[in-house]
């Protein structure tokens, strides 16, 4: 019996086996939706560049809007999850300074179209209410990670922030929107630029 006749004789799906399609198939759209953007992306497409069919997809998703914020809120949960081991594991204030600023440089780097696709998503909730609350849920936890890594500067160095959760994440933020934009302009100085401001603002945050 398939998990597909499964859902239909009980009137609902096996969780694990369910949610793990789900990733399977999220992960198979990210090249997609990330190279083409919200805008120019519907189910359709993202069957035709992928090995599922349409049929699939909408099974497992009802539209664009749910499979593109589950893409999202699953690449930015892995963001944030390797900047809490970076604040877990760190006992220098400068070591942390440049592991933060390197791996903001790095996932820019390696994943700047997954970012150009969260930036996108975020510009979209302003229009469109069906993305306004997972947009919110996503921008809570990156500021939380933000501040994760202020506080344990702050910490480290034995001083308080001097700043709020809010005004730390909305200065990295356009921190790193800037440096993205830059970066895929092709300016070579972007990501360099990029780790010295993580360190000039955790030195002005404290």
């Amino acid at each position: 019996m398939t998990s597909i006749d499964a859902a239909d004789r009980t009137g609902r799906r096996p969780p694990d086996k369910f949610e793990d399609r789900r990733r399977q198939l999220a992960d198979a759209a990210l090249q997609t939706l990330a190279s083409l953007g919200y805008a120019r992306t519907s189910l359709r497409e993202i069957a035709q560049n992928s090995e599922f069919s349409h049929g699939v997809l909408h099974y497992y998703f009802r539209d664009k809007v749910e499979l593109i914020t589950y893409c999202v809120q699953r690449f930015k949960t892995q963001c944030v999850e390797r900047y809490d081991a970076i604040a877990t594991h760190a006992t220098d204030a400068g070591a942390l300074a440049r592991d933060a600023g390197d791996g903001l440089a790095a996932t820019l780097e390696g994943d700047a179209e997954m970012h150009r696709m969260w930036y996108d998503l975020r510009s979209q909730s302003m229009f469109d209410e069906s993305f306004r609350l997972d947009v919110a849920d996503i921008d809570t936890s990156l500021e939380r990670m933000i501040w994760r890594i202020v506080t344990t500067y702050a910490r480290l160095v034995g001083r308080e922030p001097t700043t709020t959760s809010g005004i730390a994440y909305a200065a990295f933020d356009g921190l790193f929107q800037r440096a993205l934009i830059r970066h895929l302009a092709g300016d070579a100085e972007a990501l360099d630029d990029l780790r010295a401001g993580t360190r000039s603002f955790l030195e002005a945050f404290v």
